[in-house]
């Protein structure tokens, strides 16, 4: 393709071809750019639930997996076990952020459908080489790398395609797509715990590859409604420009840049509960607890939370939502130093809940802020690169604990210092709202004087007309 649909035709002649290169894409823009907020987007919505849920709630039930692990591959022994073991988990979740800015791209060039459907391809053989490994330093290849990039490439188109099909309901119905990982987070914890006393971790592993090949297949159903940019090169060629492929736009916007900075702050003790929370109960209130219960109380409360503060979100005027997540974060930063203070389950239960309700908040309003601060036309990219910035703290946080308990013999001091990025990282997310005002009064201004010199010379005019309209009479 060598035109874009926004550029003009030269003349009435090249307009038939236009249309066939585009797939009439540039007569229809107009109509595709309103959504249609429902028919077949519900379809999507489904399929985009799905893979949040399946992506998702395989990392966040890694707990019960990383217990599996610790007695599958290593000794009591080793000073370094949990350190580890924890990087297998870890580095996983930090892969499919990592990827994220490589994916937006990837996105911009073959679509939606493509991507996912490809990253799924992936995940599925990664999860699947995965069972097949007989110690700890091959799962970092098949588990934390090829399982981790695929989920990436499939997860980002997921949150892309709902702009296709939804505006003024995204709030809500990006809360029910990221409420899917809610769902198999309340349900994966006891399906694994089952697995893996029945059939062992292999075949475990074997059966949740079988949620990626279902992934594969709910990608086919993201079916774009908007033109795909093509390359606005003049020369003919088909390669894409270098503005295309780095969307450098995003960048001068300094709310953006503050938020992109803010959020992987926070993030270096977020993942800590997920990997650390079912060994620290283990060694707390005896192996016989059930710990699987702390997961679903998060997943239901995170789903609850996506659900309610989703549906807020829409309601919530411009940059404003930003409040929402600082918000979230000052709640599970102070949850998560209650962890090591609750000597009673059921006060473990109430941390669980209230930090599940916030991380759904967290977690459904990334998209609507994105799209406030950067416009829809640069969303994904923004998206890409913020979740690639999140990356190294969600990688080296659960390690750093696992460190913390091998040296000290206790998660005491890992979970009160996972609570401390949080709380500074929504402080610097309050700026947000400030610098936008800022920016639009700047924006507003040239504009008002633009306005009252039209005005100042439309009077002036009236005035010199006024008198000669008496002297032509006469």
């Amino acid at each position: 393709m060598t035109e874009t649909a926004s550029d003009p035709a030269p003349g009435a002649a090249e307009e038939p071809e236009a249309k066939r290169e585009n797939g009439d894409c540039a007569a229809d823009a107009p109509r595709q750019l309103d959504p249609p907020e429902g028919g077949w987007g519900w379809v999507v919505m489904l399929a985009s639930m799905w893979c949040n849920g399946s992506v998702f709630g395989i990392q966040n039930a890694f707990g019960i997996l990383f217990v599996s692990l610790l007695k599958e591959f290593g000794s009591e022994t080793d000073e370094d076990l949990r350190f580890k073991t924890a990087w297998v988990g870890s580095l996983s979740m930090g892969m499919i952020f990592f990827c994220s800015p490589i994916v937006s791209v990837f996105t911009d060039l073959f679509g939606c459908r493509i991507t996912a459907v490809g990253g799924a391809a992936v995940a599925f053989v990664g999860l699947l080489a995965s069972s097949f490994v007989t110690s700890l330093g091959p799962l970092y290849f098949t588990y934390g790398i090829v399982f981790a990039c695929g989920c990436s490439f499939a997860y980002q188109p997921s949150l892309v395609i709902l702009g296709h099909y939804f505006k003024r309901r995204l709030g809500l119905v990006n809360g029910i797509v990221t409420a899917g990982s809610s769902v198999f987070t309340i349900t994966l914890p006891y399906m694994l715990s089952g697995l893996l006393k029945r059939v062992g971790l292999a075949y475990t592993l074997r059966v949740l590859s079988v949620f990626m090949f279902m992934l594969m297949l709910a990608g086919f159903t993201y079916k774009p409604l908007l033109p795909k940019p093509v390359s606005s090169s003049k020369s003919g060629s088909r390669c894409p420009s270098l503005r295309r492929v780095f969307n450098v736009h995003i960048w001068r916007s300094l709310g953006y840049r503050i938020w992109a900075f803010g959020i992987p702050a926070a993030l270096y003790g977020y993942f800590v509960p997920y990997v650390h929370l079912m060994k620290h109960v283990e060694e707390r209130f005896g192996a016989d607890a059930n710990k699987e219960v702390l997961l679903t109380c998060i997943g239901i409360t995170s789903g609850v939370g996506r659900l309610i503060f989703g549906r807020a979100a829409d309601y919530v005027p411009g940059v404003n939502k930003v409040f929402l997540q600082v918000s979230s974060f000052l709640v599970i930063g102070l949850m998560s130093m209650m962890i090591p203070l609750c000597h009673v389950f059921g006060g473990l239960i109430a941390v669980c809940l209230l930090m599940g309700l916030f991380d759904g908040c967290f977690i459904c309003i990334m998209a609507p802020i994105a799209f406030e601060l950067v416009g829809s036309q640069n969303v994904s990219q923004a998206i890409g690169f913020l979740l690639g910035m999140m990356s190294v703290p969600m990688t080296v946080g659960p390690p750093i604990a696992g460190f913390l308990r091998d040296r000290l013999g206790s998660y005491d001091v890992a979970f009160y210092l996972a609570g401390i990025p949080p709380i500074i990282g929504g402080a610097m997310l309050c700026l947000i709202p400030w610098v936008e005002a800022r920016r639009r009064s700047k924006e507003a201004q040239p504009a008002t004087e633009a306005t009252e010199k039209m005005l100042e010379s439309k009077s002036g005019a009236q005035v010199e007309v006024k008198p000669e309209e008496p002297e032509s009479v006469i």
